[in-house]
């Protein structure tokens, strides 16, 4: 899979799904919040509570379709809930939620979380440590929005996945002019990233963006790599973490995919 297709999936997905939030909150553009200085999760807690309140908000609904992505994002602890051990765990569920998605009665469940107005920052070492699911039709993914004008504020995709690839992870950026099919980036090839925890990276800093898995930089992005588009890093981003099941890029789940599927999220930290 080459960078190519990996871009084409989110870029339909972010600024509907980055509206679709729980409750009557209004999506606060990362571009014209406050850059705060740093952020650390360690998802600390109870089991079975959600996601600091003051740190992430749990988007809800289909996507609107977009990427024909088959789960229903819901709120709150049902899909996306801490362990007790110091993980966040998304879990991907094959059930009847009583909703109805793009396609009819929703089949899957799962969660997306983001920062929007609550956490955003320009440049610095943003780090996630997270351990994959499997499957045919799953897709995890950690990355980052610019503010809610998409492909024109950016976006930074620091890892997404697909099941049917476990062995490959990709780094991704979108702007005006280089969106959808045409984003940049690469692969990582490794080890089967379901087996374990990895750390997924970006080192950024003004005109400079590099990739890291497990420490290792497989990828650098300049201006000089855009062909003189305009390169549109240099503001305030915030973060998302989610698991979509389904879709144009990985295909849907199959009689070989087995439910639930995780994505356990032991850290983010932002410095």
């Amino acid at each position: 899979m080459t960078s190519r297709h990996t871009s084409a999936r989110w870029r339909l997905l972010a600024i509907p799904a980055a509206l679709a939030l729980v409750g009557t909150a209004a999506l606060a553009p990362a571009g014209n919040a406050a850059p705060a200085a740093g952020f650390s999760d360690d998802f600390d807690g109870p089991a079975g509570s959600p996601a600091d309140g003051s740190k992430w908000t749990y988007e809800t609904g289909d996507n609107n379709g977009n990427n024909h992505e088959r789960q229903w994002y819901t709120a709150g602890a049902a899909n996306g809930a801490l362990d007790g051990q110091g993980h966040l765990v998304i879990t991907a569920k094959k059930e009847n939620s009583g909703r109805t998605c793009w396609y009819g009665a929703c089949q899957y469940t799962s969660a997306r979380l983001n920062t929007s107005g609550k956490f955003s920052q320009a440049y610095g070492h943003l780090e996630v440590r997270m351990k994959l699911p499997r499957g045919q039709g799953m897709w995890p993914a950690f990355w980052m929005l610019g503010g809610g004008q998409w492909p024109d504020d950016g976006e930074i995709d620091v890892m997404e996945n697909i099941g049917k690839e476990p062995n490959t992870v990709h780094g991704t950026i979108h702007g005006p002019g280089y969106s959808g099919a045409g984003g940049i980036g690469a692969p990582f090839t490794g080890p089967n990233f379901s087996d374990d925890f990895h750390t997924y990276a970006v080192d950024w800093a003004p005109g400079k963006i590099v990739w890291l898995v497990d420490g290792q930089a497989y990828q650098t992005r300049t201006p000089a790599d855009l062909n003189g588009k305009k390169w549109v890093y240099d503001h305030p981003f915030f973060l998302i973490l989610n698991l979509a099941v389904g879709g144009d890029w990985p295909g849907d789940p199959d009689g070989s995919t087995q439910f639930p599927q995780q994505l356990v999220v032991d850290y983010v930290h932002v410095s």
